[in-house]
């Protein structure tokens, strides 16, 4: 989601001492940018703090610590931290130390966490956990049948009727095409039902929830409709559905 992918699902505040949000990044080192999917840099330092490994990178305007599932990537390497999520004044109790800003996410290619393990959940008070992406699905031909219900809601309806929708309840039936597990306490993940389209960006619908749901799902969600809620480092999302419960 853009988490959620997922991987993918306000977080804004200045310690991250606790489950809440992250802040904005600040505009120094390669932060995320909005639409940004990953950062890059050389690795200068890496101290392991298990189940993490924090990371000290050099990348092209400034240095940039970063923080992913335990590694064993070398000094000197290049690397690629995925799905990447900023968290301003971040206190590591096991290092004891207070970083200005960390890069949450996980490390692409070789040196990565072994496949198959488990998502990496931050110690208690260290504020938003990390989650392995999930693989997209196959969106090439998505079509599925609309939820049935007075509330019920294809996607592009849900776009179209975002006003009025505001802060209500909507059924929506699609697809998983992207999920993120566990980041900042929630499920994120993003439906497509064939309605909207890429152009007019109302195909794609974020959601998050408690509910496990894996790329590739057919599903249908019941949840509130949020509209214009920005979680910082660049995960802004005009409409998103919250609190999303699977129809049983």
């Amino acid at each position: 989601m853009r988490l959620v992918p997922v991987v993918l699902l306000s977080l804004a505040v200045t310690s991250c001492k606790g489950p809440e949000a992250p802040a904005a990044a600040a505009a120094t080192a390669e932060a995320p940018s909005p639409g940004s999917t990953a950062v890059r840099g050389k690795l200068v330092e890496r101290i392991d703090a298990p189940p993490y490994s924090y990371l000290r990178l050099a990348a092209a305007t400034g240095e940039i610590w970063a923080a992913v599932p335990q590694t064993t990537a070398a000094t000197g390497a290049d690397v690629v931290v995925e799905n990447p999520l900023v968290m301003e004044h971040f206190e590591s109790k096991s290092l004891n130390r207070k970083f200005d800003q960390v890069v949450f996410g996980t490390l692409a290619g070789p040196g990565a966490a072994a496949a198959g393990a488990p998502v990496a959940q931050l110690p208690a008070g260290h504020g938003a956990p990390i989650a392995a992406p999930a693989a997209a699905a196959d969106v090439a031909d998505v079509k599925v049948a609309k939820a049935a219900g007075a509330n019920a809601k294809t996607i592009a309806e849900v776009y179209g009727q975002k006003a009025a929708l505001k802060e209500s309840k909507v059924a929506v039936r699609g697809k998983v095409v992207k999920a993120n597990s566990g980041i900042l306490g929630k499920n994120w993940f993003h439906l497509r039902d064939g309605s909207g389209a890429q152009a007019s960006g109302d195909n794609d619908l974020t959601v998050t929830s408690d509910a496990e749901i894996a790329v590739g799902d057919v599903v249908e969600i019941t949840g509130v409709v949020r509209l214009d809620r920005d979680f910082g480092a660049g995960y802004a999302y005009p409409v998103i559905i919250e609190e999303a419960v699977l129809a049983k």
